[in-house]
């Protein structure tokens, strides 16, 4: 294969990939924007969302069959209800908490990841579950380059989804409403914001975008495991802190980068697949040497 051939079969790849990733790191960027607050427990609701997407289709088959009509309404209404599991953990777990110390709060995300994934662990047995999608093989031929349908319809649908958010951050009542109490929630308050419905559209929103990438990753790779949130989980994290924690362009921007670099990571000689988790956070390391607010991140003054 020419060396064309395999950069544009590493871009597609990247793409693919990054896409998971930039969903993921929209509810981080977007809690830590609202609340100031690392949702360590993000990863396992990514996690959470692909079961809830597989019981949802087992559901659906038999009506909508097993492939992306079936997939598409397994995701809208995994996208609905793991929401709702967000904004319960937030209401439960983190609003108690949003006067207490920083580390408190930090400890009590990774209390709720691990309950997440040992009830996902107790549930399966620690197996993994097959998602039972029938999406096929076809694709387009371009020379020696493949590219499949069901590759064109995930970085589409994380298009589209990516898209939609941006239009509610930037035009709705709602997202000004977030943008401002990202800023100041003490004036917000004496505005008359409600701050915790705000807080909970916020975990709404970026809980529902982990589960669609949570469906889509498990339709796609066809299996399911109870610990599959971990890993995404910090490599999403790693995307946010890229591209600047708190901007949703650059969540979308990190993610997009850190898929394409471990995608063309793979390539160089020495590192490879094995090696491609070492060459991704190094290079978190030197982002943070050398633009600690990442990409698209602004400095702040903590006020005293």
């Amino acid at each position: 294969m020419a060396l064309t051939d395999i950069v544009l079969q590493q871009l597609v790849n990247g793409l693919v990939l990054g896409s998971f990733y930039a969903l993921v790191a929209l509810g981080y960027t977007m809690v830590f924007g609202v609340v100031k607050l690392l949702n360590f427990a993000h990863g396992e609701v990514y996690m959470v969302g692909g079961f809830a997407g597989f019981i949802v289709l087992s559901l659906v088959s038999g009506t909508l069959g097993s492939g992306w009509s079936g997939v598409a309404v397994s995701m809208v209404l995994a996208m609905i209800g793991v929401g709702f599991l967000g904004v319960l953990i937030q209401k439960i777990a983190y609003q108690p908490m949003l006067s207490a110390p920083r580390l408190s709060i930090l400890i009590t995300a990774l209390a709720v990841s691990l309950v997440l994934q040992n009830a996902v662990l107790g549930l399966t047995g620690g197996r993994y579950v097959p998602f039972g999608a029938d999406l096929g093989f076809g694709g387009v031929n371009l020379g020696n380059l493949f590219i499949s349908y069901n590759q064109f319809i995930l970085v589409g649908t994380a298009g589209v989804l990516m898209l939609s958010l941006e239009l509610f951050i930037s035009r709705t009542q709602y997202g000004r409403a977030m943008r401002a109490v990202s800023i100041d929630k003490d004036m917000c308050r004496l505005m008359g914001i409600d701050v915790n419905r705000v807080i909970a559209v916020t975990f709404f929103l970026g809980s529902g975008l982990a589960a669609a990438a949570g469906t889509m990753a498990g339709a796609y790779y066809g299996s399911l495991w109870y610990f599959m949130g971990f890993l995404i989980g910090l490599k999403a994290f790693t995307a946010a802190v890229i591209g600047g924690i708190g901007s949703i362009p650059g969540a979308m921007l990190g993610g997009l980068i850190l898929g394409l670099l471990e995608s063309f990571g793979t390539q160089i000689p020495g590192i490879g697949s094995a090696w491609k988790d070492v060459f991704s956070f190094s290079i978190l390391i030197l982002v943070l040497v050398f633009k600690p607010t990442g990409l698209l991140g602004r400095s702040e003054q903590e006020r005293m």
